[in-house]
């Protein structure tokens, strides 16, 4: 059977998180893609997204931190309730949530898209993932800790340099450093721990990629796409493209990481040399994207999480994708 086509007609509960935002509305409409009964039930914080119109049921966050055991028995509760198969998770923070309370979860009737706990947690510190990268003998860009100007072009060369959140994903946080005065101002204002790096590449030569892992350092061929990012970080532009050393790179870290379902990496070409800039161990804002070109890492998530079976190698289409803003009104 085909990625995410159920034993029989019974529709299956999924939920999907975080469908007030890109990548939440991104795995529903790529579920939406699969011919198969799916009841989906969406969970957002914001009662009044737009993202519940495109669920079957909507379910808003309780009010209580989601640190608290209330916020965990809301979770359980409902997975009980609606008796779901699965949930796949939209948000960095439910993916943190999720790994969290692994064993709560395992507990359970129900399956949970995750990632290998060691990489979901190496992945959140740019500065880690850094120094494993350098372990493992791979590219890594040039970094550094110092707040000092001297000690930063020492060590990284010459302006412009980047600053980088060590926490955090896209491009939140980040600010190009042209000079000494923005060195100053941006190491001062920034309240995130930080790191300075190396700008390598062009904004023309950024890359991000789709591999569904399989946990064992091996992986389903990835699809590889050139991309422009919005305003917010997010790709807002991408081509299919071939791109052997990047998917070269790709699967030196597979194999070194061993990823598990739904992984994005994120690299900068520099002459033939592509770095790393980060490896999201989740669905990400391209997911709606590579499944409108046929790589469809939902129905891979049912496929392997709901039914434990590898799923089928993708056909992946050629061309060129672009996002852009409709309304929605509601009478």
């Amino acid at each position: 059977m085909g990625a995410g086509e159920t034993q029989s007609k019974q529709a299956i509960t999924v939920v999907v998180t975080a469908v007030g935002a890109i990548i939440g509305q991104g795995i529903v409409a790529s579920l939406r893609r699969l011919d198969a009964p799916i009841r989906i039930i969406g969970v957002d914080r914001d009662a009044n997204g737009i993202g519940r119109h495109w669920c079957d049921e909507f379910v808003a966050k309780p009010s209580c931190d989601e640190a608290t055991p209330d916020y965990l028995e809301f979770w359980l509760e409902l997975l009980q309730r609606e008796a779901v198969s699965l949930v796949l998770p939209g948000l960095e923070l439910d993916v943190q949530f999720f790994n969290e309370h692994r064993a709560s979860f395992e507990a359970t009737p129900t399956r949970v898209s995750l990632n290998t706990s060691s990489l979901i947690t190496l992945a959140e510190d740019k500065w880690d993932m850094n120094a494993a990268l350098l372990e493992a003998g791979l590219a890594v860009i040039p970094s550094t800790l110092s707040r000092n100007l001297e000690e930063c072009i020492s060590e990284l060369g010459a302006f412009p340099l980047l600053l980088k959140p060590r926490r955090g994903n896209g491009s939140r946080g980040i600010a190009l450093l042209r000079d000494e005065a923005d060195f100053d101002y941006w190491t001062r204002k920034s309240r995130d721990d930080f790191l300075i790096q190396k700008f390598v590449g062009t904004d023309e030569q950024e890359y991000t990629v789709g591999a569904f892992g399989l946990g064992d350092g091996t992986m389903l061929p990835p699809i590889v796409f050139r991309r422009k990012l919005s305003v917010a970080g997010n790709t807002q532009y991408a081509e299919v493209v071939d791109a052997p050393v990047v998917e070269d790179a790709v699967r030196q870290l597979a194999r070194r990481f061993k990823p598990l379902g739904p992984t994005n990496y994120q690299f900068r070409l520099d002459g033939t040399t592509p770095y790393l800039l980060e490896i999201n161990p989740r669905f990400s804002s391209s997911t709606s994207l590579r499944a409108a070109f046929g790589y469809n890492e939902a129905g891979m998530a049912l496929d392997f999480y709901l039914y434990g079976r590898q799923p089928a190698i993708p056909e992946i289409k050629r061309g060129r994708g672009w996002r852009y803003s409709e309304d929605l009104v509601v009478l």
